[in-house]
């Protein structure tokens, strides 16, 4: 498995080398200043083709797995609902609204991380693979072309506000993720159950980072503007430090949720497909009678129960709140008998 693992991500860095060298016009719009972080690009897409593979390879990530990209791809769900998978995308992968069932606050501060390092990304990693290209039309400005592998897709002044978003939208980013990023570190302080459970390295360390990178880059805007370039050389040192650390880390941390989700995804599409309109796909609980879910889901998770040997292949088919009274009556029946 490991093996494969490796393999995996050994083939995804080198397609990702070559789309650089390729995308970049052999190298030609290349910026060897940001070799770093094109370096950092390669390791994460080895991180993350390697963990991705190990994660599949366990049976309920395995089934999630089939299940979801089937359910994805499938034609039948599509011509069955054929508006589910796009407005899945925008509220469960976009605007994540089941977070907001838990909290206000917390969905706000995700949105704000979450569109943030979107943005980020779209912006950083283009540029830094050559694809993207900022260029002045005049010689000494203030008109620029942006070009995308050598093709010119957009001319602006760099004086309006256009111009202005263009060369600050990581500005914009940053002022997005520091507020998203200090009300979940503030939390994880303060919140008894999320003290409870977290460490520091897979919880606390990718917030401090990402505070790190946007106060760094904010504080090299701030140099440039302000200070006449003082103190930019250690800054931008610093901010690449930040980056390509975090870079690195995503696929061993918490971030690497951002590359589970889309599996999820397909099994939402997969429950909410399985769900006949009369209400005859939904499976009742074999104690109460209450629904539980769509009955091909929870075969699947039968199945997957099977495939663990935990010995329990039935616990599906009661509901959340059954399974607490047997539970309750399972201690004092076998470890607190009489126990009043």
């Amino acid at each position: 498995m490991r093996r494969r693992a490796a393999l995996a991500g050994t083939v995804v860095s080198a397609l990702l080398i070559v789309a650089i060298v390729l995308g970049s016009r052999l190298l030609r719009d290349f910026d060897s200043a940001l070799l770093p972080y094109a370096v950092a690009t390669v390791f994460l897409a080895f991180g993350v083709a390697y963990r991705y593979t190990v994660w599949i390879s366990a049976p309920g990530a395995r089934r999630l797995f089939k299940q979801g990209w089937r359910s994805f791809f499938s034609a039948a769900n599509f011509r069955k609902a054929p508006t589910a998978l796009p407005k899945m995308i925008a509220t469960y992968l976009g605007f994540q609204k089941f977070l907001g069932a838990r909290s206000h606050a917390r969905w706000a501060a995700h949105q704000m991380i979450f569109w943030g390092c979107i943005l980020a990304a779209l912006i950083t990693f283009p540029l830094t693979w050559g694809w993207f290209t900022f260029t002045s039309s005049t010689g000494s400005g203030p008109g620029y072309e942006m070009r995308i592998w050598g093709f010119k897709v957009l001319g602006f002044d760099a004086l309006n506000i256009v111009g202005w978003l263009m060369f600050h939208g990581l500005d914009i980013a940053a002022v997005l993720v520091i507020p998203g990023a200090s009300y979940f570190l503030w939390r994880r302080m303060k919140d008894r159950g999320a003290i409870t459970g977290q460490r520091f390295a897979y919880d606390l360390v990718p917030l401090i980072a990402l505070i790190v990178i946007a106060v760094t880059g904010l504080l090299l805007t701030f140099s440039s503007i302000f200070l006449h370039g003082g103190g930019y050389e250690f800054l931008a040192i610093l901010h690449m430090v930040s980056v390509v650390f975090t870079l690195i880390y995503i696929p061993f941390g918490k971030f690497f949720h951002i590359v589970q989700r889309p599996a999820a995804v397909g099994m939402q599409l997969f429950k909410y497909t399985s769900r006949k309109k009369d209400g005859d796909g939904v499976l009742a609980c074999r104690r109460c009678g209450e629904p539980i879910d769509a009955a091909p889901y929870v075969e699947n998770l039968q199945g997957t129960m099977r495939d663990l040997d935990l010995g329990f292949a039935e616990g599906p088919t009661y509901c959340p709140r059954c399974k607490r009274v047997m539970r309750g009556n399972a201690y004092l029946t076998h470890v607190k008998k009489g126990f009043k």
